[in-house]
């Protein structure tokens, strides 16, 4: 199926005219193409069923959809989510209703960033999907579970593209390079193997970038070599002509949900190398190093707690020295923050206490505080009694054992501290009160 006149071809992208017009000339997706594979299985069934195509940038989903659209024999009808809206859908439904009416076959339906569609829209073309005038394909980059409403995922087989890897993207570029009639073939130019692996690295598994950076070294190695083999760029020579590479990343989507798990999980599981490399590929994919700084006041509460105490000021002072000093040199601040609370002992006995006694709140509900430390700021309180026999620890030497929950709550345990850590000591103290206090035991306040 040809899209492009001849001229149209010659003036594209290189990434477009290297699309793969057939299954067989599709790279790096084996598992989903080989016998048995997921793509196999929807091509042998009597009808192509509609897929959802999950996906970093340049992975393949419009390629494979296209692909999908010949093998079938069906016409390939490409709509962006962005552009269009239901007024474009109803037109296509019609034209793919004529093409059944006069023999001329199915219809693919292409849906580029499908998740950009609000509900209603997405509910347009369900019932032309489900009474097969439309094949639907949609693509997306941001999680279907999330992004897309529960009918059409029901209806759908979504398919996960993973981020094609260095051997695929090498061949992908070799492949262009060579190709006379719609790669750079007629260029005549020669790379070694050791830059189409940078180019492979440096586009980070997107196949379009990949080739956008083989146009301009091959364009560049062309001009400069007059005709001459040798005068190929080294390495170095390459870093500086391509423009820094942006890594794959998305603020609001899994990329940045993904990052910071494994940043939060790294500092749990006290890797500080691994939580430096999370937090180093935040801030260069750049997500706004306030919310790592917040990210890590929670950890120092919810993970360290009392095993240091200290981790908690180091986290919070971290955040107002960023405020204060700002990027570059931040960084420094929040690398120094990362080691120290990476390497805290660690205890989620205050998370945990904090949770206990909220649910025991929400199942008691609002039980009577105990007269003794009650507040009695007038005559008639104290005629009531508010606050009698409260004894103040302080006038004996810090503690008494004394009761402060509701009667019915008495004995209850929300905080019991681990042995990491600072909180071996506070578990050691409490132990002796609570001894002391529950008529168990006899000692001083300590």
């Amino acid at each position: 199926m040809d899209l492009f006149t001849e001229s149209a071809r010659k003036t594209a992208p290189l990434a477009e005219r290297m699309r793969p017009s057939g299954l067989d000339e599709v790279v790096g997706h084996d598992e989903l193409l080989a016998p048995g594979g997921v793509l196999q299985v929807a091509l042998a069934q009597p009808e192509l069923p509609s897929l959802i195509f999950w996906g970093p940038p340049g992975s393949g989903k419009t390629t494979l959809a296209r692909a999908l659209a010949a093998q079938v024999s069906a016409r390939f009808e490409p709509f962006s989510a962005v552009l269009g809206g239901v007024k474009e859908v109803r037109e296509i439904v019609a034209r793919a209703r004529a093409r059944v009416a006069s023999g001329q076959g199915k219809t693919l339906l292409f849906v580029d960033e499908i998740h950009r569609f609000n509900k209603s829209q997405q509910d347009a073309f369900l019932p032309h999907v489900e009474d097969g005038t439309l094949i639907l394909i949609g693509a997306t980059t941001e999680n279907p579970s999330f992004a897309l409403n529960a009918a059409l995922l029901s209806r759908s087989r979504v398919i996960r593209l993973a981020p094609l890897g260095t051997s695929a993207l090498v061949t992908v570029l070799k492949r262009a390079l060579d190709d006379e009639a719609r790669g750079l073939g007629k260029l005549d130019v020669t790379l070694p193997d050791e830059i189409f692996e940078l180019l492979a690295d440096n586009a980070d598994g997107d196949a379009r970038r990949a080739l956008t950076d083989l146009e301009l070294v091959a364009n560049h190695v062309a001009r400069t070599s007059q005709g001459r083999a040798e005068a190929v760029p080294d390495v170095d020579e390459l870093k500086r002509l391509l423009a820094r590479q942006v890594l794959r990343h998305d603020r609001a989507g899994d990329a940045h949900y993904d990052l910071s798990s494994a940043f939060i999980k790294s500092l749990r599981g006290s890797d500080p190398d691994a939580a430096l490399y999370y937090m180093a590929r935040l801030l260069q994919a750049g997500d706004d190093p306030r919310f790592i700084c917040r990210r890590m006041v929670i950890f120092a509460a919810e993970d360290i707690g009392n095993a240091d105490p200290r981790a908690l000021s180091v986290a919070v002072e971290a955040m107002q020295a960023y405020q204060m000093i700002g990027m570059p040199e931040g960084r420094i601040v929040l690398g120094q923050a990362c080691t120290y609370l990476a390497t805290a002992p660690k205890s989620n006995a205050s998370y945990k206490a904090i949770n206990e006694a909220i649910r025991v709140v929400e199942q008691t509900g609002s039980l009577p505080v105990p007269v003794h430390i009650r507040n009695a700021p007038t005559k008639l309180m104290k005629e009531l009694g508010y606050g009698e026999g409260y004894r103040y620890p302080h006038d004996y030497g810090g503690w008494v054992p004394d009761h402060y929950l509701p009667e019915r709550l008495r004995g209850q345990r929300y905080y019991e501290p681990t042995q990491n850590g600072y909180e071996r000591h506070l578990a050691e103290r409490l132990d002796r009160w609570r001894s002391v206090r529950d008529g168990q035991g006899e000692g001083e306040a300590g």
